[in-house]
């Protein structure tokens, strides 16, 4: 029986029957996956036995395997998650809640904190370390969760001397950035460059900070004598920095690099797209710039994956309507719209609904412009001007390839309907997007577009149309009684003695009143009396009131439901959603 453990050195290197057996088990997995073969393992067990050095590093030191390679396969065998720190950005915060001198005894790199469920996530290069881990945990206060990410050896030292040596919070690097001139902070071709470092990581401070803060855009404007930059949050503008003019010339260089852009062309439009890890995940983003009076406006997309594939139950819709949701996409055939305007989520609503259809017995297939969220499974496409690839085309391609559920992006011209519409007819699921105000407000712009009643009727299952509102802040929202015009916008009777809340505004939320988005609905489904109506050719308002008598329910119902759950205000519906009917017919 081994006796306890009476230090850090000693845990690391005592070779317990947990870490000979990994290390057995870690030659037998290398050879199994034909990397290195079985002389190779016996030498390098032979050189082990003369260094007492771990297995994998004399793998490296051989030139068997990769650091990166050798990462993978501990990670799969292992059954634990990696990260490459050549590839990552850590979270200033994160940083600076870790001493150096702590994180260089224990080897290991914060990465991201999340404040909400109180978890440290960490880069080690021995995962199984728990006395590392219990260490940072008694340091932290105790209450902390440690999360560790395996990485490599060398991964972990390099970033230690990179991120604990320079400033990386964004405050820090734009006090670091003020402090020197313009020329030097001017991007050589190499990236090395140490002149260049300062603009480097202010850059990607400012792409982590927006991440961190749930931004969905990031707008960076140049003045005449300043760079404004702001983050749309929860669908609204909030300005966050102002920056010298001088500098923003190199930080459009290197945006323009990191998204595989020209440098050189400033005065025409130009599109491009950024992948990398910021907070322990990869975040995406599409950048576009555009010319103006005072130099390129660059807005960048941040295409998160972790907040943009959002589980169809947690869309927060009520229960009569997740059933109703449900159904639409039990039946075998036809088309399902989602409309609604720019930036009302309806691609979030979509892939919910692709990821709630996605496994193994469906081919699902997708036409998008562009790609903006990868799934296991499915087969994407993006549109593409040099190889001519137009929604239209590309569904006459995708119709070759067995698919049971197709995607169109979005439905804007007549061939594309059509060809939506024809997928349909012959007996596949089509989901796509239009551009309306509301679920009966595609029945017209559908016709405008060009196709008949006839083929309308019989092929859409249902129409799917929401708008996006922010959610009161859960710590500080106030509560109150409305007045006499507010119960009328909502159709409250006279007598309605209960409250509703409105913002306030608190350090949780920035002093917003809001955090977070939520999603309005309405939900339109189509049975053989509406397909009848359609096809004779009834108006819009008789299909309302059809539509109505069979439960039909508008999105000003749903708006009206979440106020009255205290989830949003009064004033955040007005102003995405119209209440005066509710008045002018009173």
């Amino acid at each position: 029986m081994e006796g306890p453990v009476t230090n850090i050195a000693e845990a690391r290197a005592k070779p317990t029957p947990e870490r000979r057996g990994r290390r057995r088990q870690l030659g037998e997995f290398l050879i199994e996956k034909g990397l290195i073969n079985r002389d190779q393992l016996s030498v390098a067990l032979t050189e082990q036995k003369q260094e007492n050095e771990r297995l994998g590093k004399i793998l490296i030191r051989l030139g068997l395997v990769s650091e990166s390679v050798l990462r993978d396969v501990l990670a799969e065998m292992l059954r634990v998650e990696s990260i490459d720190l050549e590839t990552v950005v850590p979270d200033g915060d994160a940083i600076a809640m870790l001493p150096e001198d702590v994180a260089r005894r224990f080897h290991l790199l914060p990465i991201a904190f999340d404040p909400e469920e109180n978890t440290l996530t960490v880069a080690m290069a021995d995962t199984f370390d728990v006395v590392a881990m219990d260490q940072v945990v008694a340091l932290l206060g105790g209450n902390i969760t440690i999360t560790p990410l395996l990485a490599s050896e060398a991964e972990i030292q390099s970033s230690l001397d990179h991120f604990y040596e320079q400033e990386f919070s964004l405050a820090g690097v734009l006090q670091e950035i003020d402090a020197r001139d313009a020329g030097e902070l001017e991007l050589s071709d190499t990236d090395d460059a140490e002149a260049s470092q300062p603009m480097v990581r202010l850059v990607d401070a400012f792409l982590a900070d927006a991440v961190k803060q749930r931004a969905s855009d990031i707008h960076l404007e140049p003045e005449s004598g300043f760079l404004r930059v702001r983050y749309r949050i929860d669908g609204v503008l909030r300005q966050t920095w102002t920056i010298h003019r001088k500098f923003w010339p190199a930080i459009a260089v290197r945006l323009k690099v990191m998204a595989n852009m020209d440098i050189s062309e400033t005065r025409a439009p130009q599109d491009g797209r950024i992948s990398m890890k910021l907070t322990g995940r990869i975040v995406d983003f599409r950048v576009a710039s555009h010319p103006t009076i005072h130099g390129e406006n660059i807005v960048l997309r941040i295409l998160d994956r972790r907040s943009g594939i959002v589980p169809i139950d947690d869309l927060g819709m009520e229960a009569e309507q997740l059933r109703l949701l449900k159904m639409l996409m039990a039946r075998p055939e036809g088309v399902i719209l989602v409309t609604g305007p720019t930036g009302s989520g309806k691609t979030t609503t979509l892939y919910s609904m692709l990821n709630y259809r996605n496994d193994e017995t469906v081919n699902i297939m997708t036409l998008e412009d562009p790609v903006e969220y990868p799934f296991q499974m499915i087969r994407q496409s993006s549109l593409s001007d040099g190889i001519k690839l137009d929604f239209a085309r590309g569904i006459r391609s995708l119709m070759r390839q067995d698919p049971d559920i197709i995607l169109v992006g979005e439905i804007r011209d007549e061939e594309t309907a059509e060809m939506a519409f024809r997928a349909a007819m012959t007996g596949h699921q089509v989901y796509s997007t239009l551009h309306t105000n509301s679920a009966f407000g595609a029945l017209p712009r559908l016709l405008d577009i060009g196709l008949r009643p006839g083929i309308l009727a019989g092929n859409i299952i249902g129409i799917v149309a929401q708008r996006l509102v922010r959610r009161l802040c859960e710590h500080c929202k106030e509560p109150y009684e409305p007045e006499a015009i507010e119960r009328q916008l909502m159709s409250l009777d006279d007598g309605f003695t209960g409250q509703i809340y409105r913002a306030k505004g608190c350090d949780h939320c920035g002093q917003q009143g809001y955090r977070g988005r939520l999603a309005l609905l309405e939900i339109l489904r189509f049975d053989n009396d509406l397909d009848a109506a359609i096809a004779a050719g009834e108006s819009l308002g008789n299909l309302r009131r059809m539509a109505d008598e069979k439960g039909f329910l508008p999105i000003t119902a749903d708006a009206v439901r979440h106020v009255l759950a205290g989830s949003t205000s009064l004033d955040e519906i007005s102003r995405v959603v119209d209440l005066t009917d509710n008045v002018l017919g009173a």
